[in-house]
């Protein structure tokens, strides 16, 4: 069943291989019946003309925007398909997130109160490396609020703000800054859960400092993080090293479980 929604839905990507071209075709067409999708593309030609063939009639796919000299391209990717949305209500998000329309909708309403919703992502299957990234994402919870690969944006709001900074590594923190600054009302939504495909092991590996941002965005949390082993250092004694490892092991799971319980 058809069931659209006055959305667009905006998908930066720069791809240098087709392995998840099938997967993510299949994906647009499913999304294509609730939304407007805009595919901001930054493939080599090659990969670029494929993609155009695959989803023509599903989305309209697109160059970045040649006016946009951004070191970051998802950034550009991003501002590209906010300028050419048709709607107001706008969902971005990264090539391995996955809608369905109950979250669409969700993202769609809570957006007629605020002007950045951040949701909560969850990955679906678990290999480890996704256990350990789950684990990251309950302790965050814990703190406060994930940080997702998809936010809800009205268009409008961020027009008038002047879109955010592209030279920056950590997009999606700083578009979080950008809004707050500008006197957004940003709302976070933890109950409303995103499914989010894992990458593979090698990926995890060479991107863990940009999975890891909140981390390196969150000074208090980081500085209370890096004290660990200088507290343990400090026991010196093997005994009192083991009572402090399996207290921070104790206190690392008791913040896990809090993250789990909050909001759902």
């Amino acid at each position: 069943m058809s069931t659209a929604l006055d959305l667009d839905y905006v998908l930066p990507l720069r791809w240098d291989d087709d392995q998840g071209l099938g997967e993510l075709t299949g994906y647009l067409a499913r999304l294509s019946r609730h939304a407007r999708v805009i595919v901001v593309d930054g493939s080599p030609d090659d990969l670029f003309a494929r993609h155009a063939a695959r989803w023509r009639g599903l989305a309209r796919h697109v160059r970045p925007a040649a006016g946009l000299r951004f070191a970051n391209g998802k950034v550009a990717g991003v501002t590209t398909g906010l300028l050419l949305a048709a709607g107001d209500r706008v969902v971005i998000a990264d090539d391995d997130v996955r809608y369905d329309l109950s979250a669409l909708a969700g993202v769609h309403d809570l957006l007629a109160r605020a002007d950045l919703v951040r949701p909560q992502n969850y990955f679906d299957p678990l290999p480890w490396h996704a256990r350990w990234d789950t684990a990251r994402t309950l302790l965050n919870r814990a703190f406060g609020a994930d940080y997702p690969g998809t936010f809800g944006v009205r268009r409008g709001f961020f027009m008038r703000m002047g879109g955010y900074d592209g030279d920056v590594l950590f997009e999606n923190l700083e578009l979080i800054r950008t809004v707050r600054a500008h006197g957004g009302r940003e709302l976070h939504a933890p109950g409303l859960y995103v499914r989010r495909l894992p990458c593979d092991a090698r990926r995890f590996w060479s991107q863990r400092v940009r999975q890891a941002y909140d981390d390196l965005a969150q000074p208090v949390r980081m500085a209370a993080f890096l004290s660990l082993l200088p507290a343990l250092a400090a026991l010196r004694r093997p005994s009192g090293v083991l009572g402090g490892l399996l207290a921070g092991a104790a206190l690392a799971v008791g913040l896990a479980e809090t993250g789990r319980r909050r909001w759902g």
